[in-house]
């Protein structure tokens, strides 16, 4: 396993290109509301990626044929978006896109709620989210990838939830995917040691129920096999010599305090 640590030059670019993506994230929120057609939500993701002078990372990406992965209740990941998928209050809908600027690439993932949810709803996205940054707690130099791993799994799995397995986060520079893969699961081995410069793209998927999840007949939608409801949320973080840099915070996030230190 061959981990790429970027130059300053490199880094500069991927900060860019996670402003813009987190940017994204922002508008695209501010866009859903009931009756919207998943279709629709990849439409108007799309026109704001390239609004901003960038290339959708996921059109085409081994075939997918969207810019955003719309995902909605029991679908876990890369659901395809459809005119007949229709948003309705009570849905929850978890979207997960990529850009390319200059050559460097940024991917993130947020759940959002559709008008008002339930409280086992909000319940699961926000301790989705809050397993991200318990997890990169431990993205410091000289510990180890998987510390980040168990450090989801342990905060997750405290609440009963169920860690999906069989999807991973990566690492990210020039390409979408590259190593090393980053396990939400808990982990025997310890894996590679962070080092400075290495850039990661940290996503745990979580379902309400169990981990087990299935592949629709598209052979892309991913989604819970006892149909419980699924939340993501994912970062591009730079392992900085002080601690985690997470590129690709909204502003309402920051604002809140997420990325503090």
């Amino acid at each position: 396993m061959s981990v790429s640590i970027k130059s300053a030059r490199e880094i500069e670019l991927m900060r860019a290109a996670g402003r813009i993506l987190a940017k994204v994230h922002e508008n695209l929120e501010k866009e859903l509301k009931p009756g919207m057609s998943t279709w629709e939500v990849d439409k108007v993701g799309e026109e704001i990626i390239r609004s901003y002078g960038c290339i959708p990372s996921f059109k085409n990406y081994n075939g997918y044929p969207a810019s955003v992965c719309v995902s909605v209740n029991e679908e876990v990941v890369h659901g395809i978006p459809t005119k007949k998928r229709l948003l309705h209050p009570g849905d929850i809908i978890s979207l997960d896109c990529g850009v390319i600027y200059k050559g460097y690439h940024a991917d993130a993932a947020r759940t959002h709620g559709i008008g008002e949810i339930s409280r086992e709803a909000q319940l699961l996205i926000d301790r989705t989210r809050q397993s991200f940054f318990e997890g990169i707690k431990y993205a410091l130099e000289g510990n180890h990838l998987h510390d980040i791993s168990n450090a989801i799994a342990a905060y997750a799995e405290s609440f009963g939830y169920g860690v999906v397995r069989d999807l991973v986060g990566h690492g990210i520079g020039t390409h979408l995917h590259e190593d090393p893969q980053i396990p939400n699961f808990r982990q025997r081995s310890r894996g590679p040691r962070l080092r400075p410069g290495m850039t990661l793209a940290i996503e745990p998927m979580i379902n309400a129920g169990r981990y087990d999840v299935a592949w629709l007949e598209d052979n892309w939608t991913v989604v819970t096999e006892d149909d419980s409801l699924s939340a993501h949320y994912e970062n591009t973080i730079l392992i900085t010599a002080n601690g985690p840099e997470i590129l690709t915070l909204t502003d309402a996030e920051i604002e809140a305090g997420l990325g503090a230190q």
